[in-house]
């Protein structure tokens, strides 16, 4: 986890998510990069061509007001912390930060940016309407091939010291197992968590928590009964009496399609989780 990528505007949960990487950043001693894109001018139907010029100028100069007031707001940020300004090609045996601005479409930038970094953090932001979240989340997570940790509304205090594995048996939760070893390997405690019913065909919680405990991890199992619950509502419910402070869970284990109709526990966890949330798909 040596690089991280943080999409970055102006406001408080952004704000979060950067807070949330240097929780991370002072793990393992990493170059967070703080990115904001500048969506391309576009015309809609109806406008004449003598508005256009003068429509997508005035676009433009609200792009770099909103750059301008993003890249104060991280400077703010990082000279309040006493974090240093680099490259992420110097080396540095501390936490350093970097800006980049560029323009495009935020999902298709992160999409393809973000398979240089290690971990991508992105906030969780409801209602605002300069930034859709959830497209920038959706392409991380099926664009880069790189893990994801998604921050709320509440900035954390600590993050992967009491860790929850939301297991089911699936690939995609055994590949973000496998990406959040880092994080596992230095957590004060590791529980597996499967809910019943809930299960694909595949390993159970006791053998993945086994295969953590071989590799030195302090991992426990615990298996839950819904109980009338989702599972979405049930991971939540055991994660807050558990006082944990990251989730892992593997990213659509069913189509999206389907969780969309349907609602699964993907969506509720990227909906309503209070703590930071470590997906793979």
């Amino acid at each position: 986890m040596k690089t991280i990528l943080v999409p970055f505007y102006d406001d408080d949960i952004a704000q979060n998510a950067l807070g949330a990487s240097w929780l991370v950043a002072e793990k393992f001693s990493s170059y967070v990069e703080a990115l904001f894109v500048m969506r391309p001018p576009q015309i809609f139907d109806g406008e004449g061509i003598a508005l256009a010029g003068s429509y997508m100028t005035q676009l433009k100069d609200e792009e770099r007001r909103l750059a301008e007031s993003a890249h104060k707001r991280f400077q703010s940020v990082i000279e309040s912390r006493g974090i240093t300004l680099a490259e992420v090609s110097t080396p540095s045996q501390g936490v350093t930060a970097g800006w980049r601005e560029t323009e495009g479409l935020e999902g298709q930038v992160v999409g393809d940016y973000g398979r240089l970094f290690d971990l991508i953090v992105i906030g969780r932001n409801f209602g605002q309407p300069w930034i859709d979240w959830s497209v920038m989340c959706e392409a991380a997570l099926f664009e880069t091939g790189r893990p994801v940790l998604v921050v709320g509304a509440q900035a954390p205090s600590s993050i992967g010291e009491r860790i929850v594995v939301a297991w089911n048996g699936s690939t995609e939760t055994a590949r973000c197992i496998a990406l959040s070893m880092p994080f596992l390997a230095r957590a004060q405690s590791v529980v597996v968590l499967t809910v019943e019913g809930w299960q694909v065909p595949g390993p159970s919680g006791d053998q993945v928590t086994a295969h953590l405990q071989r590799n030195g991890i302090k991992a426990i199992s615990n298996v839950v009964e819904a109980g009338g619950r989702s599972v979405g509502e049930a991971i939540l419910d055991e994660t807050k009496a558990l006082d944990a402070d990251l989730i892992v869970k593997g990213a659509y284990t069913h189509s999206r399609l389907r969780q969309l109709v349907f609602g699964g526990a993907t969506r509720h966890l990227l909906g309503n989780t209070p703590i930071p949330l470590f997906m793979a798909h």
